[in-house]
């Protein structure tokens, strides 16, 4: 077992994480995460309304005894969701822990603290862990270039967005962008983190409410397979590169709009391409660790390999590189 700050602190067996992703943070794969001693969490915004948030919370507790959370990703929109009636859906859920994403998430801590509910914050560069840590969170999750989703427009990658990051704070911090297997979490801790946060390797899982070809298309892929689009617009997102996310990094590169790509990037499209395995059918986060993903295993098989394998390096390849006697 590989007990850090983190795994202390919120109550897990492993410092390995799901963190929330659009349509597949669902109750049947944060339940297996829970239940592999990790940490896994529902997605709010999945969820159409906050009365289908708590329903969603219910039916995951259904499934585990064990810790998880709640994602609540705060964006800027012309309508935007109702944020404050889904934190408190969270709240009286009794959701032990949040995970916040996207915009600065002050208005909604001391909501969370007063309720007793820790809060990881998502961040993509030193500044903004910094800055999190003095609003109060209790931990960030720091993602590199590496990453599926938005990984900020400053293009730094872990092996130095991680060690810069440890020395500018002192609250737990998990590694995110481009983890898949035990290597990953070596090289995270011994880079000064306390956990990997994990989202496109458990997107390749069988618990993972995703069609069985998108997986195969994940396995499919190399480290070289993702598009990053928006890039232009300075809102740089990474997804899966096929026709559709590269017929909009055309667009934007010549000069369009997001206007004129809304109906490309649509969230009702990059949905069809979970559920019905139409990988061309729209826009899918995916990150370059796909190039390290060679199988669909269970979320348990997953979990007990990474740890297994993770102690084995510490315990003998890295220790034996060490020498007791003098030269």
């Amino acid at each position: 077992m590989l007990t850090t700050r983190f795994t202390e602190m919120f109550g897990i067996e492993h410092p390995i994480v799901q963190g929330g992703m659009q349509w597949v943070g669902r109750a049947e794969l944060v339940a297996a995460v829970a239940n592999a001693g990790a940490l896994g969490f529902v997605t709010a915004l999945t969820q159409p309304t906050p009365e289908d948030l708590a329903d969603e919370i219910a039916r995951t507790r259904e499934m585990t005894d064990r810790p998880f959370g709640v994602n609540l990703t705060i964006l800027p929109a012309i309508d935007p969701p109702p944020y404050e009636e889904y934190r408190q859906a969270i709240i009286e859920s009794g959701v032990p822990v949040v995970e916040t994403a996207g915009f600065n998430p002050k208005d909604h801590l001391p909501a969370f603290a007063e309720a007793g509910i820790k809060v990881v914050h998502k961040c993509t560069s030193v500044r903004h862990a910094v800055k999190a840590q003095s609003l109060g969170v209790d931990a960030v999750s720091v993602d590199g270039f590496e990453c599926a989703g938005h990984p900020g427009e400053d293009d730094i990658p872990g092996l130095v967005l991680l060690p810069a990051a440890a020395d500018a704070i002192t609250i737990p911090m998990l590694a995110s962008g481009g983890f898949a297997d035990a290597r990953g979490l070596v090289a995270a801790l011994a880079l000064g983190a306390d956990g990997i946060n994990m989202g496109t390797r458990f997107l390749c899982t069988q618990e993972a409410p995703v069609h069985q070809r998108v997986k195969e298309q994940m396995i499919a892929h190399s480290e070289r397979d993702t598009e990053l689009i928006f890039r232009p617009l300075r809102n740089t997102a990474r997804v899966a590169s096929n026709s559709v996310s590269r017929k909009v990094v055309e667009i934007l590169e010549d000069g369009g709009e997001f206007g004129d790509v809304r109906e490309l990037v649509s969230g009702a499209r990059g949905r069809t391409v979970f559920e019905n395995g139409d990988t061309e059918a729209g826009i899918w986060s995916a990150g370059m660790v796909q190039g390290l993903i060679n199988d669909i295993p269970s979320v348990a098989e997953l979990v007990e390999r990474i740890v297994g394998e993770a102690t084995e390096l510490i315990q003998q390849r890295l220790t034996g590189l060490t020498s007791t006697t003098s030269p």
